[in-house]
């Protein structure tokens, strides 16, 4: 099992939009050994099993940004305490409530997956979106140069958010 979960997604045909699982790819190169790494195309709700079973999962996406914008991270959703019940307002419950109203197309965001997870599997893990800066949608399969930087910069958030 792992305890860390890093899933990176985006089109790598189409320039930017690769840059998530350009990320997981260099996080598998780190070779941490609690630390699980998976370039997917797009999120399916067939990576639930992977997110119930991880204490910890990351995301990381691509989105198109102008000049000024930059490396976003948010913090999706944070397990509740084994001594205390979730309040009515806390993510972990409004998972739950998004999980009985849950609509599982062809793809999904992160939120659906944590909802599934806790539905199907009742474990929705702690989790983080990080979103790389894009500007380059074209067909191709380089980075522009904002993008390379910002690839660099959720690296080292990673690498902050896993050593907590």
């Amino acid at each position: 099992m792992s305890e860390i979960l890093i899933i990176g997604y985006g089109n790598t045909l189409r320039s930017d939009d690769g840059a998530g699982q350009r990320v997981a790819e260099l996080v598998a190169e780190w070779n941490l050994q609690n630390v699980r790494s998976l370039p997917v195309h797009q999120l399916t709700p067939e990576l639930a099993e992977p997110i119930s079973q991880a204490e910890l999962v990351i995301f990381v996406d691509a989105y198109p940004a102008t000049s000024e914008q930059g490396l976003q991270v948010h913090q999706l959703c944070t397990p509740p305490s084994s001594h205390s019940s979730p309040s009515p307002s806390s993510p972990h419950t409004l998972l739950q409530r998004e999980s009985q109203g849950l609509n599982i197309g062809h793809t999904v965001d992160p939120r659906s997956l944590l909802a599934l997870s806790q539905f199907l599997y009742n474990n929705a893990p702690a989790a983080w979106w990080i979103l790389v800066p894009a500007v380059n949608f074209e067909f191709g399969e380089s980075f522009s140069p904002k993008t390379t930087e910002n690839i660099q910069y959720s690296l080292a958030q990673i690498r902050q958010i896993i050593v907590k």
